[in-house]
């Protein structure tokens, strides 16, 4: 049971947008974390607006972000989970009328406008941190602790997946809007294998890339990064929609022993499904699921860690509410936001391109 003087001590959040990434990842997070409310929701969509009054009955509908901005007093977080390239304004504006601030991945969609908004944070005094969530995923944290304890000798090549098989683009602005916008799989998925690399081995220097679109849209659905890091691994990352036959989630090699492991972790699944993330068993990976680690010759099943989204959200609670650190510090992900830069630069030329601040 909770409190009067816990009640009190509940930050209020907004979130802006309710497509897929407000109704699945973000919302079902906030409302399950203890210290948290989820007060509002922002949509001007009608169907989204009943959904949001379905589900949580509690938040109010608010139908623009300028209604938003006029209740300083009543939020204290915002979450920005809406189209690319409205990240960085509406995060922006958030700050500025004296909230907090989440930002859906990508934080934006150049490196200098990334580095602007970490300044303005800065200058306002104000949390800002971007949502990462597949740090959270078990299958990166068992590999974190493979790395960490050293089971795999030492690292030389990573190779990371995010594969689909949807062969005909839809209307969606991810699928058929413009790149300059940040539409492209490049955009939306390439965030979360450059970031789960760099966390792993460190910052890139130079990247190959080739970027596709093979559907018929001027996005790219198809594409591949060669990463190299400062200390000399290599990273390859292949992200698509057209695969009609999945690659390993991760292959790594290292000079004792590989780490395989195939499939998605299960959290995102569940969420979609409309399951709670306070769930018992949330996290919890079927040994079916599980990775092999070794050689050919002599190769064993690891558990998979538990999967913890929930951890990003009581991370921000504890930054804004106690001055914790970030969950996601801004450097790394405006690193992230060069290699997407030098991809796209190594994709036109059809050569290696060098990661620099830009």
């Amino acid at each position: 049971m909770t409190s009067a003087n816990d009640a009190e001590r509940e930050l209020r959040v907004a979130v802006i947008g309710y497509g897929k990434g407000g109704e699945v990842f973000h919302a079902p997070l906030v409302d399950t974390t203890a210290g948290l409310r989820l007060s509002a929701v922002v949509t001007g969509n009608p169907d989204r607006q009943a959904a949001v009054r379905s589900r949580y009955p509690r938040a109010e509908v608010i139908s623009s972000v300028e209604e938003l901005w006029k209740r300083t007093g009543d939020i204290d977080i915002v979450v920005v989970t809406t189209p690319n390239e409205t990240h960085v304004p509406l995060a922006r504006a958030a700050m500025e009328a004296g909230f907090a601030a989440v930002v859906d991945k990508p934080f934006a969609l150049t490196a200098s406008e990334g580095r602007e908004l970490a300044e303005d944070a800065r200058r306002l005094g104000q949390v800002l941190t971007v949502y990462q969530n597949r740090r959270w995923d078990s299958d990166f944290l068992t590999l974190w602790h493979l790395v960490e304890d050293r089971e795999l000798g030492r690292v030389h090549r990573f190779e990371s997946r995010f594969e689909r098989w949807r062969p005909e683009a839809q209307g969606t602005w991810r699928d058929s809007g413009d790149p300059e916008a940040g539409a492209g799989i490049l955009y939306d998925l390439g965030p979360h294998l450059i970031d789960q690399a760099v966390n792993l081995f460190g910052p890139v220097e130079s990247v190959y890339a080739e970027l596709d679109a093979r559907r018929g849209a001027a996005a790219d659905d198809d594409a591949f990064l060669a990463l190299t890091h400062t200390g000399g691994v290599r990273s390859h990352l292949w992200m698509s929609a057209v695969a009609a036959q999945l690659g390993p989630r991760f292959r790594v090699l290292g000079d004792r022993a590989a780490f395989t492991i195939s499939g998605l972790d299960s959290q995102e699944e569940r969420l979609g499904n409309g399951e709670r993330p306070d769930a018992p068993d949330w996290g919890v990976e079927p040994e079916s699921s599980w990775g092999r680690v070794g050689t050919d010759a002599d190769a064993h099943e690891v558990r998979s860690a538990r999967g913890a989204y929930p951890a990003f959200y009581e991370a921000v609670r504890d930054a804004v509410g106690e001055g914790e650190p970030l969950p996601v510090e801004l450097h790394e992900v405006v690193h992230g936001l060069e290699i997407i830069e030098a991809a796209r630069r190594s994709a036109r030329t059809g050569q290696v391109a060098a990661v620099e601040p830009t």
